[in-house]
């Protein structure tokens, strides 16, 4: 069996770049301290080059109309709702807000995803547009990629979020997987090639959302598989206002002997 694995999780432009000291590229739904986690990782990647055999990276990639985007919904007036707005199914029904496109299919999604009791459906600004610079890889973090294929390696790119009528947080499946579209679907490749590894180091952003609700789903699908996981605490930060919302996930991954480390551990997990 081979050692190690790295699961990274969108580390894109979008969520990791905090711009110059004008707000200038600044990502559009820049996670405070992203940056320094992905320094962080990169710095790890490099100190292990020989010692990692594999890297995964999983990509956001939305279209600029997503169920979790503002143009998706609207008031009674016309109106787009502002990032970061709550629309339950309750207010659909009522009419506070309407889907622009698919009202029936929107309306039925926000009813499966409550029926989980879960996350609930926030509206987030645009962001990882599929091409364009926001969903490109933070720029530190390409470089030691790069590095560390010099001798021979490949990284593997998982896209997540290119159906528009799901979230999908998590590396492994969509928020409300639709039976017609294998790409919210469980991801059963990404899960056998993580099972041929010993360890698998997971790290990414956010952690408050699809750093979490990876190793939510990997618990729920593979608890074999998520007894491989190890997560690296300092190379990923919560979305500002949401720091406590994963927490039961992270309790729950304890509980279940997922191991927890830093980059700054003198050497790997055994």
């Amino acid at each position: 069996m081979k050692k190690n694995a790295l699961l990274i999780i969108d580390p894109q432009n979008d969520f990791c770049n905090p711009g110059d000291a004008q707000g200038n590229g600044k990502g559009s739904l820049y996670v405070g301290g992203a940056e320094q986690d992905m320094k962080r990782l990169a710095s790890w990647i490099k100190k292990y080059n020989e010692a990692v055999d594999f890297i995964g990276v999983t990509i956001d990639s939305h279209q600029p109309n997503d169920i979790s985007h503002p143009n998706f919904w609207m008031d009674k007036d016309g109106n787009f709702p502002a990032p970061f707005t709550l629309i339950t199914y309750k207010e659909v029904e009522e009419g506070k807000w309407s889907a622009r496109f698919d009202p029936k299919r929107s309306l039925n999604y926000l009813k499966e995803l409550e029926a989980q009791g879960e996350y609930p459906h926030v509206i987030w600004p645009a962001h990882c547009l599929i091409g364009s610079v926001g969903a490109a890889i933070y720029q530190p973090l390409m470089d030691a990629m790069i590095d560390w294929t010099v001798k021979g390696k490949f990284y593997q790119t998982v896209a997540k979020g290119t159906f528009p009528f799901t979230e999908h947080f998590g590396a492994f499946r969509a928020q409300v997987p639709d039976a017609e579209r294998p790409e919210t679907q469980l991801n059963q490749g990404l899960i056998k090639t993580l099972e041929t590894y010993q360890n698998i180091y997971l790290a990414g952003e956010a952690k408050s959302h699809c750093v979490a609700n990876s190793l939510k789903q990997v618990m729920d699908e593979s608890p074999e598989l998520a007894a491989k996981f190890i997560v690296l605490e300092d190379a990923m930060s919560n979305v500002t206002g949401f720091e406590t919302l994963a927490d039961p996930i992270y309790d729950r991954a304890k509980k279940l002997g997922v191991r927890f480390t830093t980059t700054a551990a003198e050497k790997l997990v055994n």
